[in-house]
């Protein structure tokens, strides 16, 4: 029973990554059929993130009231609902009445399945499981691609993904005896040890240790987001790239994260989760380095690549460390903020580097990103040296 649901769990993730590249494909077409700005997709994506936050801050609620596995069973009908929604939307401000409950239920199961799974499953499968939301968000822009070229609709493609959330959200409700019972196995105590209080943000925010571990997320999917964001642009710009040729290459960070998880989540099995992000940064680091050499652009395109292999194991070992640093009693608490911080610096710091590339230069790419590494690498040891002296006050 308890392969069925990590399965299930797996399949969720997938799910989860599916609806991320859609409204990036369909927008070309969308925002002439709705006769609205191109830009207006950053508009859509940041009603979707504000949806995201929110959810996130409240999972530790939402988790006590309800449960885990009722969370994320409600929370993934929304994302369907709201996907069928997109596929009726006629007018620009029906998408962004639709974003809304998306943003709400595709943050309630990023939170809750990330607590579950760094609660009661081994590291190696926190990878996997963002790799396969690499997957999903690869698989995604074949799907718009084959609903505008052979359906010739970009809002078939939302319908098709609709369908699958839906029968996954019913096979999520079928399944709701086993997340107890697969809990209780996993951690070998009753579902009654866990806590029966949600945490206020102000108990948080005075756990020692809690704010450099979220600005460690902000960080990181700051610096994630940066790179993919403009690595194309990067590209044109700095080594003169025809935009075409660039377009394909800005899958380089994505292709590296996607690779290194899959990887990582075989080095998750005999090595620590804080060693691994230590090594993700240090590749990170050589990535980043590759980009500053003016000899030739293949060291850029090399570069773009390895930042990717260095980001894959530093977001899910974060979270998979959490319960360890923190206790499994704030673990929810702790991650729903997490994400809701990981999810402001996705909002926030890549356009405020459009600001920095439009009125500098677009060549100051790598500095960026090395100025959220040294954060990333302060704040990690910062939040290590809590977790130790912790360990030495229990001894």
């Amino acid at each position: 029973m308890g392969s069925l649901l990590l399965a299930l769990i797996y399949i969720c993730f997938i799910s989860l990554g599916l609806p991320d590249s859609l409204l990036g494909s369909a927008w070309p077409v969308l925002h002439e059929e709705l006769c609205v700005p191109i830009s207006y997709a950053g508009i859509v994506s940041a009603v979707m993130f504000v949806g995201t936050i929110v959810s996130s801050l409240l999972s530790d609620r939402l988790l006590h009231k309800f449960g885990a596995g009722k969370v994320t069973a409600i929370s993934m009908s929304l994302t369907a609902v709201a996907l069928f929604g997109f596929f009726t939307a006629n007018r620009f401000w029906m998408l962004l009445l639709w974003a809304i409950p998306y943003g709400l239920g595709a943050g309630g199961v990023d939170a809750i399945l990330n607590n579950y799974v760094a609660l009661h499953y081994k590291a190696q499968h926190m990878s996997w499981l963002h790799c396969m939301w690499g997957v999903g968000a690869s698989v995604s822009p074949y799907i718009m691609s084959f609903s505008l070229v052979r359906l010739e609709s970009w809002s078939k493609g939302y319908l098709i993904v609709s369908v699958i959330q839906a029968i996954l959200s019913v096979g999520i409700f079928l399944s709701l005896p086993l997340w107890g019972r697969e809990g209780a196995l996993q951690e070998g105590q009753s579902a009654e040890a866990a806590p029966t209080k949600a945490l206020t943000f102000r108990e948080l925010f005075s756990v020692k240790g809690a704010i450099p571990c979220f600005l460690m997320f902000f960080c990181y999917c700051a610096m994630e987001m940066s790179a993919c964001l403009w690595s194309s642009t990067y590209l044109t710009q700095r080594w003169e790239f025809p935009p075409e040729l660039a377009a394909g290459f800005a899958s380089m960070v994505y292709l590296g994260i996607t690779v290194g998880r899959f990887i990582n989540g075989f080095l998750a099995m005999k090595v620590r989760d804080r060693t691994l992000i230590r090594t993700g940064l240090v590749i990170v680091m050589l990535g980043t380095g590759l980009l500053l050499l003016p000899f030739h652009s293949a060291f850029a395109l090399i570069g773009f690549c390895v930042i990717g292999l260095g980001c894959a194991p530093i977001y899910p070992c974060i979270i998979h460390m959490t319960p360890d640093v923190f206790g499994k009693e704030r673990s929810q608490a702790m991650i729903g903020v997490q994400m809701a911080f990981a999810y402001i610096g996705f909002l926030t710091m890549p356009p405020l580097f459009g600001v920095i590339a439009e009125h500098l230069s677009v060549s100051l790419l790598p500095v960026y990103l090395l100025i959220f590494l040294v954060l990333i690498l302060v704040m990690h040891e910062t939040v290590i040296g809590r977790a130790s002296s912790q360990s030495s006050a229990v001894n």
